[in-house]
């Protein structure tokens, strides 16, 4: 009798037990999402931001361009103009909307960065401004200030509304994904209307229209349909790691992308810990293309050292053989390395795969193989040199430091140049030089900036 009434009461209170452990673990669950919720959402507001601003230095230096009549103060502005237009368009790519909805803003991007550079190349030769030049500078410019004023719309609309572009909460979804359509893919529509009215820069630069416009050379084989590139996404993510899988809407605009992809949007099973991950696979040949893994990183746990050799290792773990790391750049507790393809002893550039990397626990959280297939090809008719390094050097000033030498395919116009590249030190700053082996001229000069958060080129 004793012993059944023990029973009685232990029962209950094992369910009790277990309904309060319950509870409380799924209270944390909720406030775990609910600070990852918060963290995506500064991050993604964070970048918007930073877009507006770039976009806006973008403005105010093309305005100082057309006024200054000086040579060396345009160097100094178009060099500006140039990194800003390129940081905006980094900043953009990171954004939660498809490539697709940002065709045109991104080709209009690429034109204020290359068209300044072919600019400073003239002023570098002592060539003013032409009629013609300041223009398409004026128009550049114009087309800037729309953009500044879709932002600010945007801007606005945002924080007018509950809209969290990362939210977490399932019952919020369907809203949030009506918001996102609304007001953030509409704005960014709007921006790429007024952007498809910037007309064709006739310049021979890397990020010519002509060279947008070039079919990708890295891609071979049939089309591939949206289930067979979601069987690619699901593998290339890991099949175990996907909960669920949904492809993205292509947009209006699909068809101004350099390289078509169908986009996917994978919830990972293990979802307390992993926020949503978005990919692109081509539609031709079926590669991953690009993938962003949007979980925040609270804190730095391994090395760079230790994250570039998960890099390059994840690299070879998809097929990426061959590749070397130039340059990273740490960020919000993560970096993202640049690296590219030798063959033969040679460094080619254009060949360049971005690999992201979480510093708590060395997980691969970004990869941008955009540049690798529209370049990459098998046998690549590499010239022999026709000059020794010996002689390259001779086009160098004498009191250029040279720590390192090596060849490099660089990418020039619609070409690929091979050239001597001399690393080192003049006036206690670090540059790069690169002479052409087949003629000695010089081809181009960097100058690299180092700080804690890694290595910068200009």
């Amino acid at each position: 009798m004793n012993g059944n009434r023990r029973r009685w009461w232990i029962a209950p209170s094992i369910l009790g037990l277990i309904l309060i452990l319950a509870i409380g673990w799924g209270y944390s669950e909720y406030r775990d999402k609910n600070k990852l919720g918060v963290a995506l959402e500064n991050h993604y507001q964070r970048l918007f931001f930073d877009v507006k601003k770039h976009v806006e230095n973008v403005q105010v230096n093309l305005s100082k361009a057309l006024v200054s009549q000086s040579r060396d103060q345009n160097v100094l502005l178009l060099s500006q103009i140039m990194n800003e237009a390129y940081f905006a368009q980094d900043k953009l790519g990171q954004m939660p909307i498809t490539h697709a909805e940002t065709a045109k803003t991104e080709k209009f991007l690429n034109q204020v960065a290359d068209y300044s550079y072919d600019l400073i190349q003239s002023h570098l030769k002592g060539q003013p401004l032409t009629m013609e030049q300041r223009e398409a500078l004026a128009n550049l410019r114009g087309n800037s200030a729309t953009f500044n004023q879709e932002l600010a719309k945007l801007q606005s609309e945002l924080s007018d509304r509950t809209f969290l572009m990362g939210s977490l909460n399932r019952r919020q979804s369907k809203k949030v994904q009506q918001a996102n359509e609304k007001i953030l893919q509409t704005s960014i529509g709007n921006i790429e209307k007024n952007m498809a009215k910037t007309p064709e820069l006739i310049y021979d630069g890397p990020f010519s229209d002509q060279m947008i416009n070039k079919k990708p050379v890295g891609l071979t084989g049939k089309n591939i349909s949206k289930a067979e590139a979601k069987k690619v996404a699901k593998q290339f993510f890991g099949d175990k790691r996907v909960k669920k899988i949904t492809a993205f809407e292509e947009g209006e605009n699909a068809s101004e992308v350099r390289i078509p992809s169908h986009t996917f949007n994978i919830e990972p099973t293990n979802a307390s810990k992993e926020l949503a991950v978005y990919m692109g696979v081509t539609k031709q040949g079926g590669k991953v293309l690009w993938m962003a893994n949007a979980r925040p990183v609270s804190k730095a746990s391994i090395s760079i050292k230790e994250a570039q050799e998960k890099a390059l290792k994840y690299l070879d773990g998809k097929g990426f053989k061959n590749m070397e790391p130039n340059y990273y750049l740490k960020y919000d507790n993560t970096v993202l390395f640049n690296l590219v393809y030798k063959e033969k002893d040679v460094t080619i550039y254009p060949d360049l795969v971005k690999v992201k990397v979480a510093l708590d626990n060395g997980e691969i959280v970004g990869f941008d193989a955009s540049s690798y297939y529209l370049n990459h090809r098998e046998n690549r008719n590499i010239e022999n040199v026709k000059i020794t390094a010996e002689e390259a050097r001779d086009g160098i000033r004498v009191d250029f430091d040279i720590d390192s030498i090596r060849l490099a395919l660089i990418p020039k116009g619609k070409e690929e140049v091979l050239c001597y590249e001399f690393k080192g030190k003049y006036d206690d700053s670090d540059y790069i030089i690169y002479i052409n082996a087949l003629n000695g001229e010089e081809e181009q000069i960097l100058q690299i900036i180092k700080n804690e958060n890694g290595t910068l080129t200009f």
